[in-house]
């Protein structure tokens, strides 16, 4: 029997397992779909059967950076539980994985997955992990800055991850940088990068909350003008006070050290994820109902 892409998808998709390791399946098992799951699932790789579709909003933010500050690449790698999260056999795969991304040096997902991890494809270690370990596993996300001057890198708690782009030679100014990021978690650079939809839309809003106050025309623009300049400072790198030392602004900070940031990169685990809330009560009453 002829093996068709249709019989492929549906394979993939009842048990998680890689395009190639499925079609393998299919043409080992004549095209019974029933007992390629079954070849799959004796060669340990369809033990990811239902875990795919599973959500995967923990994880950890791997880093790997070169040793000259000039290469640094982040990778968020989600799985189910925090609990996970912590586990040895995760901890080593998403470190073996953040170091490909460095050695390939761009963010294309695929081309990372078909990178080999100790004679294995990171595709063929991530389905292994997740029959290991019994939680969906996904390789999410990830960003790669290279630069001629120097890179700040930090992660926090495995949880947030930053690196900036310092336009100078300091390290350690980098790193806190880095660090401020990672706190205060600013949404672009300067003022001049916000773009002009967002101001508008903050002043909008702003005069609306103004309206009301019965004050003359000229004095609500002054107070708007005010309270967009306080907004712009507190989504903005350089507009934020510097995080160990609140009396000084980081725009300040830069201009002591003669130094520039061209742009940095903020992530952070599970962001953007829709986690679905569960009664831990009705999945027993399912559970126990055979649901």
């Amino acid at each position: 029997m002829a093996v068709t892409a249709a019989m492929v998808k549906d394979l993939r998709e009842r048990t998680g397992a890689g395009m190639m390791e499925c079609k393998k399946a299919l043409v080992e098992t004549g095209g019974d779909i029933d007992a390629a799951i079954e070849f799959l699932r004796k060669s340990g790789l369809a033990q990811a059967d239902k875990k795919a579709s599973r959500t995967a909003a923990e994880g950890k933010i791997a880093l790997a950076s070169s040793d000259d500050n000039h290469r640094a690449v982040l990778v968020e790698i989600n799985c189910e539980t925090d609990f996970v999260a912590k586990d040895a056999n995760f901890l080593s795969f998403t470190q073996a994985v953040a170091d490909n991304a460095l050695t390939l040096g761009n963010t294309d997902i695929d081309a990372l997955m078909n990178t080999e991890i100790n004679g294995a494809t990171v595709e063929q270690a991530r389905q292994a992990l997740v029959a290991k370990i019994g939680e969906n596993v996904q390789v999410r996300r990830m960003v790669f800055c290279q630069t001629d001057g120097t890179l700040g890198a930090y992660v926090h708690g495995g949880k947030i991850g930053v690196l900036v782009d310092l336009d100078g030679q300091d390290a350690s100014l980098a790193r806190d940088l880095a660090m401020h990021i990672a706190a205060m978690s600013p949404e672009f650079v300067s003022a001049d990068d916000v773009p002009e939809d967002i101001v508008a839309k903050e002043k909008e809003i702003l005069i609306a909350q103004a309206a009301d106050s019965g004050k003359p025309a000229e004095i609500i623009e002054k107070m708007v003008t005010g309270r967009l300049r306080k907004h712009l400072s507190a989504i903005t790198l350089l507009g934020q006070p510097f995080v160990k030392d609140s009396d000084i602004t980081v725009e300040k900070l830069l201009s002591q050290a003669g130094a520039s940031v061209s742009g940095f990169e903020r992530l952070a685990v599970g962001e953007g994820i829709e986690v679905e809330e569960s009664n831990f009560a009705e999945e027993v009453m399912q559970q126990a109902q055979g649901g």
